[in-house]
Order: C-alpha cells, then structure tokens, then sequence
C-alpha cells in the first residue's frame, strides 16, 4: 500500500511518499481503508520536532490523526464493529498515522461515520471537533446563555467549536481578520471582533467562557476578559516555543511548570479555572460529535483538499495560518 512517511524531523521535504506493507488488526484493532484524512498543526509540529519532548518516534514513521473509511479486517475480540462498516476517529498518536491507504487502529478509538457526511467530511471533523467538545463541553460545561469568546474562528479548531457553542445555547464571540467575518458570522457568531483593527482585551470583558487556541500574550489577555469564577480551556501549552529555546530535555519541563503557574496565577487572582485540553481518541465523544452532526448543528468547512502525493504542500499551507476550516487529503 502508499503511506506518506517522514523520513526525520524537519521541514515538510522529509515526507515522502513509499510503498509499505499493508497492516493486519491486532487484538482488538480493526484495518481501516481509508478514504481521506487530513492535516492539523499537531502534525507538522511532530514533523518539525517541536514535540520530541512528548512525542518521539523512530523513522521513518506515518503522520496523519484524522480519518473517514472503511472497515477492511477485524482483529480477535472486536465485536463492535464489522468488515464493511463505515468509521471515523482521531486516533492516539501511538496507532499507526492516516497518511495511508490503510492502517490498523484500536477498534474504541473508532465511530460509525455520520451518514450525512462525505468521507472528505467526515475527516475534517474528528481531532478538531474532539478538541473543541472536550473543552467547551466536557470541561468548561457551556450553558445555555453564557458567552463564549473563541479565538480564530474561521481556523479548524474555531469553526468547529462556534457550532458546539451555539448547539449548546451561548452567545459567541469570535476573532479573526477582516475576510473572514462573513465566514465566521455563517457558523453561527453573535459577535465579530477583527484582531487587525482592534484588541479584543481592550473592547471585551465579563465573558464566562474563553477558549484560548493562541499561546503567547493571548493567553493572559484571554484571562483579563474573563469574570471572576469563569473557565478557561486552553488548546495550546507553548511546548514547540520552549522546546525551541531551551531543547525537549529542558522544554517540556519548563513548558508544564509554565502552564502550572498560569493555571494558579489564574485562580488565585480572578477565581478562573483554567483547564489544559488534550483530545480524547474515544467513541462516545465521536458518538456526541456524530449526534450533533445528525441534528444538523454542526458541519465541517473543507478549504482544500490534496492528493496523498502532496502532503508536504498540504503541511506548508496549513503552517501559512490562512487556512479557513480543514485541509483535507484524499486518499482512496
């Protein structure tokens, strides 16, 4: 079978594409052919070595945390889920990476794919819309009336959690340039604030959900808007930028005794509680996110696809920033 590979850490020249074995499911794992997957910063973050810290793995080695297919094999004590069924899911960084014509994932990291999606769809939604419901739901309980600030609304992770917000009954406030106001505004937004004109620290404040995407000085302006008692799920941790200062030994330590102090400083001067998200690779949060789907409050935006032969394009776009929702590669 093609797998897209990354031969070492680097710029997005070291992947390339090679012919590999296709995988047998282990126990408990199914073979899935896949259809499409597609591209988020976490993958060229690993690329580029700013996770080595967390994230080590001997090469050549697939990328690729999303997918839509279907089931090819099933492995011993897989009862679940049959050859033939149409899935979805983002696996664990430790199953094999989607950038494949197959590849063989633990059956529980797996859903039924939502019928009303295409495979493309459906590919673009899972690690973005597991990140975004496990903050917003899960940790920071969203409810009906509450406002909600969302950075980068029109990017992958921000299109996705303006829907989970509205479904959940809040009012939305977003960022994001002046070209995508219109964009932002069609998911569902109440307020548009566009970061190029004006701060959205000096203009916002009283807000009961922020949902920090940014690092940097985001993260405590985020806090400034914040009431006192409100939540503060955060998607980033700023481990590529001390691993890039400091090297992983020193970086990813000095990285989580940076997100500790934040976390305290937080709560002791306003009362907020800030929460680190990390993306839950499991089939009841892909079951809520395909319920969602169903009732038609949430759809994914596909900005553009690639050929399994140009994901090394398909990464130096999305490090562009500019993407509005998924890029998405389709494989099969």
């Amino acid at each position: 079978m093609k797998a897209v590979r990354m031969q070492a850490y680097g710029a997005p020249d070291v992947l390339a594409l090679d012919e590999v074995p296709r995988p047998e499911p282990g126990p408990g794992q199914v073979t899935v052919r896949i259809h499409a997957s597609s591209v988020n910063p976490i993958d060229w973050k690993i690329r580029s070595g700013g996770q080595r810290g967390l994230i080590r793995y001997s090469m050549p080695r697939t990328l690729g945390m999303d997918l839509s297919g279907e089931v090819a094999a099933v492995g011993s004590g897989v009862r679940d889920l049959k050859v033939g069924d149409e899935v979805w899911g983002s696996p664990a960084h430790t199953a094999d990476g989607t950038y494949a014509e197959y590849a063989a994932i633990p059956a529980g990291q797996l859903g039924l794919k939502p019928k009303r999606l295409s495979h493309p769809e459906a590919a673009a939604l899972p690690l973005v819309g597991l990140t975004a419901l496990e903050a917003l739901v899960t940790k920071a309980k969203v409810q009906a009336g509450e406002r909600v600030l969302i950075h980068a609304g029109s990017g992958g992770v921000g299109h996705v959690a303006i829907q989970i917000a509205k479904a959940k009954g809040a009012e939305v406030v977003t960022t994001c340039s002046e070209r995508n106001i219109d964009l932002v505004r069609s998911f569902g937004a109440d307020q548009v604030i566009d970061y190029k004109k004006e701060h959205f620290h000096e203009t916002l404040s009283g807000v009961d959900v922020g949902l920090e995407a940014l690092g940097g000085p985001c993260r405590a302006q985020t806090l400034q808007v914040l009431r006192r008692g409100g939540r503060m799920p955060c998607i980033v941790g700023n481990i590529p930028k001390f691993v890039k200062r400091y090297g992983p030994a020193l970086g990813v330590p000095l990285a989580v005794f940076d997100i500790a102090g934040f976390v305290l400083k937080a709560r002791l001067l306003k009362g907020v509680r800030v929460y680190q998200i990390v993306r839950p690779p499991r089939r009841d949060r892909l079951d809520a996110l395909r319920q969602l789907v169903d009732a038609g409050q949430l759809t994914p935006r596909i900005d553009r696809s690639f050929g399994l032969d140009a994901v090394a394009e398909a990464h130096t776009y999305s490090q562009t920033g500019r993407a509005r929702g998924k890029i998405v590669i389709e494989v099969a």
